[in-house]
């Protein structure tokens, strides 16, 4: 419990009505979850307006209301803190909250369009390697003590409370590092969500085409993720530094965003680089390559496919190389032991004559490096089933379209997350990338992703790969109505059960 001055005590105020010594023992921006001795902060959202329930959160018992608007009324024994807004104060706010747990772990952030979840999983599981005692949060899980959780939030950066607090689990874990993916709505000043988090590296996945509706521009989206090197820049931490993918096009905006700090660079092709590999063949369970770095080469392997694979595990080299002030190669004998991260590349096995396999990739990015590397595996046909997010990035939605129309033989439009958006106009404007296939002949559009997968089933035959895309881990399937449950593998199971196959 903290009381509301010494939680104020370094953030910026308009005016506090109210006795600031009362004690606080949560924070909440949802007036649903408001109890005895909890501070609300009124956040004005897209849909809906936190000030519409400071009463609620008063009758609820409510200590005190952050608030940006004048308020008519004020409630006697309740605190009002009036800010500038209210989202940027409750960074802060938390941070002092739970004692600036951030100063007291070595926190590395990851930022990119894909690869996030996976390197920080691979960023982690060296640390862990090498004796370590490290936590981490992803779009997948995150970890705190001795055993990993799903993420509950349906946001990669959840708001700033729960990382603050997740944080402070780890400190009281005893927990020396934390890895932290680090999205571009996180990083971004709108959301404040990562504002006050002290990072120690940085690191850079890649940057392509994504969130252009929350970010106005793809130039915007670039600078928003660059604010996670700004940090380190203006980090007092001496030993701060970034991590950059040198075949990234935009590389030099976040080499240059570190400042004076060191920034090291790591390429599939660049020999100039701190790490470059080479000599990378594929086979059945895996790839194997060559690790060069300017004083010496060693093979490995992973036992996962994909070349980007291979990237995020040279990210997680670098990062974990530099921290333990440890050799790279000596590190690059764990690379065979590292594990993938659930709903990425996972198969669902059976009986049946063709194979199935369930990704994440939601992006063009993500579908020009994981297309190309199942079409080349495939013998027969390659069915492929995604859609695209409502209320998100429109752009990006015929990008998709005309990628999967290169690789795939059949494609099948199905919902993803909808939101507020009609699911038809989605899957309209994913069709007008895709070109050179017939309608209900290779291409169906079929809103209900369980009906599409029965169409996919149905579809398949010997030899052939059936691909979901865009689901992967996640637990619901967004609607107007809001979140309805969903296991993407699972219902794929169901569908293949129904049709009469075995599954393992």
């Amino acid at each position: 419990m903290k009381t509301i001055q010494s939680i104020f005590n370094k953030v910026d105020t308009v005016e506090i009505n109210g006795n600031q010594e009362l004690m606080v023992d949560s924070l909440e921006y949802d007036s649903r979850k408001v109890k005895e001795g909890t501070l609300f902060f009124a956040l004005e959202g897209v849909h809906t307006d936190g000030h519409e329930y400071i009463e609620m959160a008063v009758h609820q018992g409510a200590a005190g209301i952050v608030h940006s608007r004048d308020l008519d009324e004020f409630t006697e024994g309740v605190c009002y803190i009036k800010v500038k807004n209210t989202r940027k104060a409750l960074s802060p706010a938390s941070a002092a909250y739970y004692d600036f747990p951030s100063s007291k772990l070595k926190v590395i952030g990851v930022t990119g369009t894909d690869g996030k979840s996976t390197t920080v999983s691979f960023i982690h599981q060296l640390l862990e390697a090498e004796g370590m005692k490290a936590g981490f949060l992803s779009t997948v899980n995150y970890k705190t003590g001795d055993v990993a959780k799903a993420n509950p939030y349906r946001q990669s950066t959840p708001e700033a409370p729960h990382i603050h607090q997740l944080l402070k689990e780890m400190v009281d874990n005893g927990m020396q590092y934390a890895v932290l993916e680090a999205t571009s709505h996180g990083l971004s000043p709108k959301n404040s969500r990562l504002a006050d988090v002290e990072f120690d590296v940085a690191v850079l996945t890649n940057v392509t085409h994504e969130h252009l509706e929350f970010h106005g521009s793809i130039e915007q989206y670039r600078l928003d993720k660059a604010n996670l090197f700004k940090m380190i820049a203006e980090s007092s931490f001496a030993d701060s530094f970034g991590v950059v993918n040198d075949d990234d096009q935009w590389a030099e905006i976040y080499m240059d965003a570190v400042g004076e700090k060191p920034v090291f660079l790591y390429s599939l092709k660049d020999k100039d680089a701190d790490l470059w590999c080479s000599d990378y063949k594929s086979d059945a369970t895996g790839i194997a390559f060559s690790l060069n770095v300017p004083n010496g080469k060693k093979e490995s392997r992973l036992n996962m496919p994909g070349l980007f694979n291979v990237e995020n595990a040279m990210a997680a080299l670098v990062v974990v190389s530099e921290l333990m002030e440890e050799d790279i190669l000596e590190l690059v004998d764990h690379l065979p032991s590292l594990t993938g991260v659930t709903g990425r590349m996972s198969p669902v096995t059976g009986d049946m004559p063709f194979s199935a396999l369930v990704d994440y990739a939601h992006t063009p990015g993500s579908f020009e490096k994981l297309l190309p590397l199942i079409r080349s595996d495939v013998k027969g046909k390659l069915i492929v089933l995604f859609g695209s997010a409502g209320e998100r990035d429109v752009e990006k939605r015929s990008e998709q379209g005309e990628i999967a129309d290169e690789y795939a033989d059949i494609i099948i439009l199905s919902n993803e997350d909808p939101r507020g958006d009609d699911p038809m106009d989605i899957i309209n404007d994913i069709a007008e990338g895709i070109t050179s296939k017939d309608l209900n002949k290779n291409l169906f559009l079929i809103p209900d992703r369980k009906e599409g997968m029965k169409k996919a089933v149905e579809l398949a035959e010997a030899g052939d790969m059936i691909l979901t895309l865009g689901k992967g881990h996640e637990s619901s399937i967004i609607y107007d109505d809001g979140p309805r449950p969903w296991n993407e593998s699972e219902v794929l199971k169901e569908v293949l059960t129904e049709a009469g196959y075995k599954v393992d």
